[in-house]
């Protein structure tokens, strides 16, 4: 069962390894001790039933409780999913290039691989047109190619 345990924000790292040391010690029925990105101020603790996980943090500092109640798995689904960088990006959209040798450079998109999240462009304001291959991350959206045929 999950638990959570309410700590100061910016300690989470500390109190779980401080709890990790604890449970080393004390052979305490707990499974496991997890820092979620993006859950500031909570650490998730796997264990038996909420009395271990209760007694495992008792005079820990940077605690200020625990959550009663076990936490459904469900519930934390949304922080493991993985958001796709090209969703959005599509053929003919203009983008900004963010990093690498062309950074703020405009390019219009002439290919997207959202298996490998690589975005095939070309610089907008170059002499020759050459396709360039980037990363998905290196591009910002400026202009959608709907809104341009909608004019």
């Amino acid at each position: 069962m999950l638990f959570g345990v309410r700590v100061t924000i910016g300690q989470e790292k500390v109190v779980a390894e401080a709890l990790k040391t604890k449970m080393k010690k004390e052979k305490e029925d707990i499974y496991s001790i997890s820092i979620i990105d993006g859950l500031r101020g909570y650490i998730i603790v796997e264990a038996a039933n909420e009395a271990e996980v209760r007694k495992l943090t008792y005079r820990v500092p940077h605690i200020k409780g625990v959550i009663a109640g076990a936490i459904k798995s469900e519930e934390l689904e949304h922080f493991f999913e993985t958001k796709s960088l090209t969703k959005g990006i599509e053929r003919g959209d203009i983008v900004e290039l963010t990093s690498g040798a062309f950074k703020g450079e405009k390019a219009k998109v002439i290919r997207v691989d959202e298996g490998k999240e690589k975005v095939t462009v070309e610089i907008i304001e170059a002499a020759v047109p050459i396709p360039i291959t980037v990363d998905a991350s290196n591009v910002r959206l400026i202009a959608s190619s709907e809104k341009e045929e909608e004019k």
